[in-house]
């Protein structure tokens, strides 16, 4: 594991909270991993190693729910190297997999970070590697996408009709209450004769025609 990237949300909205760090894994990289996420060894040589910055990571997660893109993959790296270290792995059942999300709602369909950014219309152009703030970033807006979309509101507001309507209504039989007189609007003899007289000032009105 060379990289780890977190954004905070609350009540599916980023708090501006975020956690980032680069890991140093004690080994070559490969070619392939390279290519992908641009990190080199070179880079990652004078990084801290995990141990050492194991704690400040969970310090950040807490005990939230954690939301990841094929979840069971990301997480079988982290809880492997907090294994190794001697740490209680983190509980699967905190994992929300935005894969497994995305296949209910789009059975069918591709399911990349990268597809799903175009479905929504999210903008990745600036996504040129696989980095793990930026894809959490990304990530972020997917899952607001796939949970309902950016009209959060709206949940909200079928709460509170579902409170309005669960409230008794006392019939109108059950509280009688006096009516007041209708209001007169119909002008009077003097209004009509004064209206009257208005009119006669307009030089070639239309209604003459």
């Amino acid at each position: 594991m060379v990289e780890i990237g977190c954004v905070e949300m609350i009540n599916k909205v980023p708090t501006g909270n975020t956690y980032h760090a680069y890991y140093n894994p004690e080994r070559d990289m490969p070619a392939g991993a390279e290519a992908v996420h641009g990190l080199s060894a070179a880079f990652l040589s004078d990084k801290p190693l995990f141990a050492a910055k194991a704690q400040e990571l969970l310090d950040f997660l807490e005990d939230a729910p954690l939301v990841a893109h094929n979840a069971s993959f990301d997480f079988g790296f982290l809880n492997t190297e907090l294994t190794i270290i001697s740490m209680e792995p983190i509980c699967t059942s905190r994992m929300i997999d935005t894969v497994a999300l995305a296949r209910r709602k789009h059975p069918g369909a591709k399911l990349s970070l990268d597809a799903l950014c175009s479905r929504y219309g999210i903008d990745r152009s600036h996504r040129v590697k696989h980095g793990a703030l930026l894809d959490a970033e990304l990530l972020a807006q997917v899952y607001v996408e796939l949970t309902g979309g950016r009209q959060i509101g709206l949940e909200l507001a079928a709460d509170i009709a579902e409170q309005v309507t669960a409230v008794p209504i006392p019939s109108a039989a059950a509280t009688p209450r006096n009516r007041q007189p209708a209001r007169p609007h119909s002008a009077s003899a003097e209004e009509l004769s004064r209206h009257h007289e208005f009119l006669g000032l307009i030089k070639s009105p239309l209604w003459g025609q």
